[in-house]
């Protein structure tokens, strides 16, 4: 009994040692440790386009990718930077700056995301930050190359509320504020212009705005834009990859309140926001209560280009385009003109149900009540209105509201209206083109 007992207990032991063998050699053959073997990346360098200084960059990826038919040990993977290094790095769900033995299997991927941040400088000369990603797999070495371009600005953070509202005086009362193009501006909340206050921007000057801000002249208070053709202002969202170039609705508005101080905008490029330029009167009529506009380009508003309630525009050489709802709403009256000026409308992110131009006589409430307001002229001389829906232009005449006097001449517009019959759409005709 003691002999079978010993063969048994020597059986149990081999078939054991023979198992543990097998396992070991399976797992032996299934990683690759070959020397030779290298991993194949998505790109060999990530760039990431303008960056300013303090705010994080957006997010980009790598893909890394064993091409073999047997899984590898990545046995190092790290920034050369290490812990100084302006660059973060995310592996399979982990942040850190050094990883090992990071598993891949065959013919499989993982993916690294990637983010920086800028330091400042102290001048407005773009600075180029680099860094790479370092690979080692069985002793063999790859790296990917790190490349942001960043800039220096200056930041406006609001500092007060207003409800949800944060914003912070740019301009106080009687205080005249020069913005210039020295360094960019990136604003945090709301610029606002108090009372008596006064903003002129410089030729040049680039204003990058976060998400859900903007410029707010206050009543009493006068914006003044000084483009040239040469060096136009731009107002734009806080976020310059190619991605960002043309998504609208990265930032809310400019809003311009009632004022006996004309503000006047001059060769800007206003783009990317919920609303171009927002201009009305909050509680009491202020002088002119008047806004000049000229030689500028609004683009790509997820609201409208320009939304207007009982003020006085006088505008030149405008393109307004691609919004989606309108490119001009002007609304509760008021007194417009528009010269030489395009509103083009070819809104593609969603289905667009509202015209390009926009102008009542009225306002309604919420019990449907309806308040007469005079719209003592709405002109559009040498424009085009065009877009793609078959209605662009909506003259929205209610019988309660107050006057209601607008114009079209010589003017390319799309229309299904009858455009002889004064009380609809009154249309004088192009001038003929020249041989």
């Amino acid at each position: 009994m003691q002999i079978r007992q010993r063969n048994i207990n020597w059986f149990l032991a081999a078939l054991i040692l023979v198992i543990i063998g097998v396992s070991s050699s399976c797992k032996k053959d299934n990683v690759l440790e070959d020397q030779g073997v290298t991993l194949r990346f998505s790109q060999d360098t990530l760039m990431f386009d303008t960056v300013f200084t303090t705010i994080g960059s957006s997010t980009q990826y790598l893909i890394v990718t064993n091409p073999e038919n047997q899984k590898i040990y990545i046995s190092s993977i790290r920034l050369a930077g290490g812990t100084a290094s302006n660059y973060r790095i995310n592996v399979d769900g982990q942040s850190g700056v050094s990883f090992t033995n990071v598993e891949v299997a065959a013919n499989d991927s993982i993916y690294i995301f990637v983010e920086v941040t800028v330091d400042p400088n102290g001048t407005n000369s773009p600075m180029i930050v680099t860094d790479s990603i370092l690979f080692e797999t069985n002793g063999n070495q790859q790296d990917v190359d790190l490349v942001a371009f960043g800039r220096d600005a200056y930041f406006i953070v609001g500092n007060k509320s207003f409800g949800n509202l944060k914003y912070k005086i740019v301009a106080g009362e009687h205080i005249d504020t020069t913005w210039t193009k020295i360094k960019p501006i990136v604003v945090y909340g709301y610029a606002v212009v108090d009372s008596t206050g006064s903003l002129t921007i410089e030729a040049g000057t680039e204003i990058y705005f976060h998400n859900k801000s903007g410029l707010w002249i206050y009543k009493g208070g006068k914006l003044t834009v000084n483009g040239t053709l040469a060096d136009p202002v731009t107002f734009q969202g806080d976020r310059p990859e190619p991605y960002y170039e043309n998504l609208p609705g990265q930032w809310d508005r400019i809003w311009i309140n009632e004022s006996d101080a004309e503000s006047s905008i001059n060769y800007a490029i206003i783009r990317n926001a919920f609303i171009g330029i927002q201009s009305e009167i909050l509680q009491d009529v202020m002088g002119a209560n008047k806004l000049t506009l000229k030689n500028t380009i609004i683009e790509n508003m997820s609201g409208a280009g320009i939304l207007s309630r009982y003020y006085q525009i006088d505008a030149e050489n405008m393109v307004i385009s691609n919004c989606q709802q309108y490119c001009v709403a002007l609304t509760m009256g008021g007194d417009y003109e528009f010269r030489q000026s395009t509103f083009g409308n070819y809104w593609s992110y969603s289905t667009r149900k509202t015209p390009s131009v926009y102008f009542n006589n009225y306002y309604e409430d919420q019990d449907k009540k309806i308040y007469p307001f005079d719209l003592t002229k709405a002109n559009f001389i040498n424009c085009i209105v065009y877009g793609n829906l078959s209605e662009e232009i909506v003259a929205d005449n209610n019988s309660k509201g107050g006057q209601f006097h607008f114009l079209f001449d010589h003017a390319l517009v799309k229309t299904e209206q009858n455009t002889s019959d004064p009380n609809r759409l009154l249309l004088l005709p192009m001038p003929a083109r020249e041989a």
